[in-house]
């Protein structure tokens, strides 16, 4: 129907014959790229946004991410975590961005498909703001995170330190909540006085059970109050990412090169891999795909590059404060919260709250927690919607 050319290739929209859908043409890609006669995974078809019975073919005749580049730096943009940050760039020469703030990342992929190449990317972008702390999880000892420790507010290297980190992350977040209820504000707007606060966890596979208990209730709480997670596997398996709640959370989703067809599925969602998105076919170390509000059409990118020398000028010259700011009206260990107040607290989420984010809020157990809700609910207090417990509305 149609054909643009451009320094790498072209891209046509292509007419269905009757009855053809696009999810078969998707399909059908290799045949397409033998009848074109060019080289093997040049050819990438998505759906037309408009028509059911047309596609958009696109191939690559040269290939533009044949050749990292080189992270730029931030220029003359001041970093800050309410804003996009930049971390590679996609097929057409365009830089590819991300907005982390409010959002949940899934960074899946098998060994050597360039997962640090994209943990390096974000934190090279992230580090320099000075409205965001950012907590790392590094079960390999650091081996991963450890070039970046002068930047993290904190790094666990360990099993008992990574359930540690996760449990006083939460300590932090019903802080924030408590504060925002205190100022009569529903959004954590960050602030260099009221920093996001993002958890970075490189093999979130190998987290124990109990971290991995704490981070559901994370996730599901702290969007409002600016907490972010940033999760990456290089085991994108059904046992590693598909039975936890965590991964319904992720808000965004990066996909680095699989070995299955399924495990497309499993980072980026259910039909993600019918519909066009392939990462089993990417052979470069750092090539990805993005899914998130902001990204939804298949278009291969590839990661910066940021060299060892810059991870080290960069937590050089940005080390973080050694501890997150402490408000005036803070809770002192002297001083503990009521558990009755933190229930409350987190039953006034927007999202409400389930009976295990309450027994994390409260540390108490779920037989208390039960107790104090039949009580809310017999004063007509409290509604229960879906599992999740919520302040019923006008309630002081």
């Amino acid at each position: 129907m149609s054909a643009v050319v451009d320094a790498w290739g072209y891209t046509a929209r292509v007419a269905l014959r009757r009855g053809m859908s696009a999810r078969s043409a998707i399909a059908r890609a290799d045949e397409i790229a033998s009848m074109l006669g060019v080289r093997p995974n040049s050819v990438r078809v998505t759906a037309d946004p408009d028509r059911e019975d047309h596609v958009i073919v696109r191939v690559t005749e040269s290939d533009p991410l044949a050749r990292p580049n080189p992270w730029p730096g931030h220029g003359d943009q001041a970093a800050t975590i309410t804003k996009p940050i930049a971390i590679g760039t996609s097929e057409d020469g365009t830089t590819v961005t991300v907005l982390l703030l409010r959002r949940h990342i899934l960074i899946g992929g098998v060994v050597g498909s360039g997962k640090s190449g994209i943990v390096n990317a974000i934190l090279a972008g992230l580090v320099p703001a000075d409205d965001v702390i950012i907590w790392g999880v590094d079960l390999k000892g650091g081996m991963e995170l450890g070039p970046w420790a002068k930047s993290l507010g904190r790094l666990a290297t360990d099993m008992d330190g990574a359930v540690k980190l996760f449990a006083d992350a939460m300590e932090e977040l019903n802080r924030r909540t408590r504060e925002q209820a205190q100022r009569g504000e529903r959004t954590w707007n960050p602030t260099r006085e009221r920093p996001a606060l993002v958890i970075l966890v490189d093999e979130f596979a190998e987290l124990p059970p109990e971290a991995l208990e704490i981070a559901d209730s994370f996730t599901r709480l702290g969007r409002a109050v600016a907490a972010t997670l940033i999760a990456a596997t290089q085991r994108p398996t059904q046992d590693a990412m598909g039975n936890n709640a965590v991964r319904s959370q992720m808000d965004g989703r990066i996909a680095l090169r699989v070995r299955e067809r399924a495990d497309t599925d499993l980072i980026l969602g259910a039909g993600a891999y019918k519909s066009g998105w392939r990462t089993d076919t990417f052979t470069l170390p750092g090539a990805f795909l993005i899914l998130d509000p902001d990204h939804n059409t298949p278009i291969p990118n590839r990661a910066y590059l940021v060299e060892d020398d810059t991870v080290t000028d960069i937590a050089a010259r940005y080390p973080a404060p050694t501890a997150l700011p402490v408000r005036q009206d803070e809770p002192r260990a002297d001083h503990p919260v009521d558990p009755d107040d933190a229930l409350w607290t987190a039953l006034t989420m927007p999202e409400g709250a389930s009976v295990s984010d309450l027994m994390t809020a409260t540390s108490r157990s779920r037989r208390w927690v039960y107790y104090a809700l039949q009580q809310l609910q017999d004063a007509g207090k409290v509604r229960q919607t879906g599992g999740r417990w919520h302040a019923t509305p006008d309630q002081p």
